[in-house]
């Protein structure tokens, strides 16, 4: 007898608790252990953020329940796309003291779009400042302006507290553990559909790596059965077809793998075999089969060169230096990252990415697995549309206490923004604006100084709209050096009065490298490895007096928020640096004189 399935997906806004609350349902149907998390990289585990969707499996009153949960930030919206067309419902998670987002929408929207109809769970409601039956009517609100239909309005609501692993369908109902949702899902998810007597159909929607099986689909069986050892066609959506036999496959029990010989119609395999396998391919069983509609994503917003090392300390951390093998990961990359793509026609590579995180979290990557390069500074993509200029837009909504309101409003206006609403409520001011990409990039870290980290600034991808004219992204210079060596604390004390120093002392420095910023904006080269002069006189006290304010340290994301045009960001696995794209003061005048 086929056993029963479910197929949903999680998605919400970034941090309002999608994967503690898998976390909790698998814990709760005996397939989670202590400690275990659907977040289990690293880098996913350091920022407390989902970057690549993920799949589970939990078993619920015979019915088997695959969970498919994605990525909260808007940078990683391409994963969110390929995994909605896989499942048959969502549950919309939205925090209790938020209420909707802007990558709410985003994600929302389009589950409308395909038809599905969302479960809204309620999360967070022992958050002191929660309003659940606020949140709620928000919610219905956003339902209605992304118009949705009269039976997606009918939207069942449960509340949830996922940390501590209970819901309840009503406020006031006892709060004991997550059987009330696991009920709903049951109750409200329509049954995986298909048929096991229809010629084998499937589409991968992920792509997952096995140190011995190499490249593996992730897939959902739509009909048929998939039988390991089975020689199948596989077609691209626009027709093309190679053959290929399914050597290994697996299912889930939990975040585990379990070995499969077959699967039925409905449900969420992982099939080795097809080492050239993409996402969006279609497994069919006849050639004249037709292949499943192209999985569609947003277009990346920015772009920006990935280039060989060449500073003064290239080659010295590094594992991976050359270009080609720049170009080998790259082209990895690209197997998996949907929201990515790469020109490789020039001697640097043009990286197109969803935004800075995005670009960030693959450079991350990269010196994690021993990767040095450099890259310049982010721009944004422009169209042209009949004869008009057109950039990305985005939407923002930011949170901030009422005393920050002023200055985060004076930056907006400075980046072209355009305000649309703003509402003050206890003691928190938001606000809600369409602004070009371009006055986003590098705003971030100021938003955060602007509002002494009391604030929350989201947005996400909108549109493509009029040029807005000339953004100043930056108003402080560059504090260069012109010395090799090691930078020595006197020589920083002297110069923390005229910016903000990004190193350390003892730090090694090279001439071009930029050290620190200025605050009065103008370009500055100084010697950061000057000593104090020794002279036969004592000076009591003098050597004590030296106290030196914390280094703003450079980071990926940070450096590519702050990096001027004229500069790269070296990224080698040890460190992270700025630097000038031309090192010497004499090359940089030269150039300043040819361009004017």
């Amino acid at each position: 007898m086929q056993q029963e399935i479910r197929n949903i997906a999680i998605i919400a806004h970034v941090d309002h608790g999608k994967t503690t609350l898998t976390d909790g349902l698998m814990k709760q149907c005996g397939v989670g252990q202590e400690g275990q998390t659907m977040d289990s990289n690293p880098m996913e585990k350091e920022r407390g953020i989902t970057i690549t969707a993920k799949n589970t499996s939990v078993p619920y009153k015979g019915v088997k329940i695959n969970i498919l949960d994605t990525p909260g930030h808007a940078d990683f919206g391409s994963e969110v796309e390929r995994v909605l067309r896989s499942i048959d419902c969502v549950l919309l998670v939205v925090d209790a003291q938020e209420g909707p987002m802007p990558q709410t929408r985003f994600v929302l929207k389009k589950s409308l779009e395909l038809g599905l109809k969302p479960i809204v769970v309620i999360n967070k409601i022992d958050k002191p400042a929660s309003d659940p039956k606020r949140v709620h009517d928000e919610v219905f609100e956003l339902f209605m302006e992304l118009g949705a239909n009269d039976e997606q309005l009918d939207f069942t609501t449960v509340y949830a507290i996922g940390r501590e692993g209970v819901a309840m369908r009503n406020l006031d109902d006892e709060r004991k553990d997550l059987t009330p949702l696991l009920d709903t899902v049951l109750e409200k998810v329509p049954k995986a559909t298909g048929d096991v007597n229809n010629p084998f159909v499937a589409q991968a929607f992920n792509l997952a790596y096995d140190n011995f099986l190499g490249r593996m689909a992730v897939c959902r069986v739509y009909d048929g059965v998939a039988r390991v050892g089975e020689e199948i066609i596989v077609k691209k959506p626009t027709g093309e077809t190679r053959k290929g036999k399914i050597t290994k496959m697996f299912t889930f029990n939990g975040i585990e793998r379990i070995d499969a010989e077959t699967a039925n119609a409905g449900d969420i395999v992982m099939i080795a075999g097809f080492s050239d396998i993409y996402i969006g391919e279609t497994f069919v069983k006849n050639a004249d089969q037709e292949p499943m509609e192209a999985i569609h994503i947003d277009e990346p917003t920015i772009a920006l060169n990935f280039l060989v090392n060449h500073s003064p300390f290239a080659g010295k951390e590094g594992k991976f230096v050359t270009g080609r093998q720049i170009r080998d990961r790259l082209e990895k990359e690209l197997e998996i990252n949907v929201g990515l793509k790469v020109d490789f026609d020039t001697d640097k590579y043009l990286v197109y990415g969803r935004g800075e995180l995005h670009i960030g979290v693959l450079l991350e990557s990269m010196r994690r697995e021993g990767y040095e390069l450099q890259v310049s500074q982010p721009q944004v993509i422009f169209h042209e549309k009949d004869g008009v200029k057109e950039e990305p837009y985005e939407e923002l909504v930011i949170d901030v206490p009422v005393e920050s309101s002023g200055v985060v409003m004076e930056k907006l206006g400075r980046r072209k923004a355009m305000i649309t609403d703003m509402a003050e409520k206890n003691g928190i001011t938001r606000i809600k604006a369409e602004i070009p990409t371009r006055g986003l990039l590098g705003y971030s870290g100021e938003f955060v100084i602007d509002t002494k980290g009391l604030g929350i600034l989201s947005a996400r991808y909108l549109k493509f709209g009029p040029y807005a004219g000339e953004i100043t992204r930056r108003l402080v210079g560059s504090m260069t050096s012109m010395a090799t060596g090691k930078s020595l604390a006197f020589s920083l004390w002297n110069l923390q009065d005229r910016g903000v120093i990004y190193i350390l002392p003892t730090t090694e420095v090279y001439e071009g490298m930029v050290i620190g910023n200025t605050s009065k904006g103008e370009e500055m080269v100084v010697n950061p490895t000057k000593g104090k002069q020794l002279s036969n006189m004592r000076s009591s006290g003098a050597d004590e007096a030296i106290v030196l304010v914390p280094a703003w340290e450079i980071t990926i994301e940070r450096g590519l928020e702050i990096m001027n045009a004229d500069e790269y960001l070296e990224v080698t696995p040890k460190s992270v640096r700025l630097r000038k794209q031309l090192l010497t003061e004499s090359d940089r005048a030269k150039a300043g004189r040819k361009t004017q």
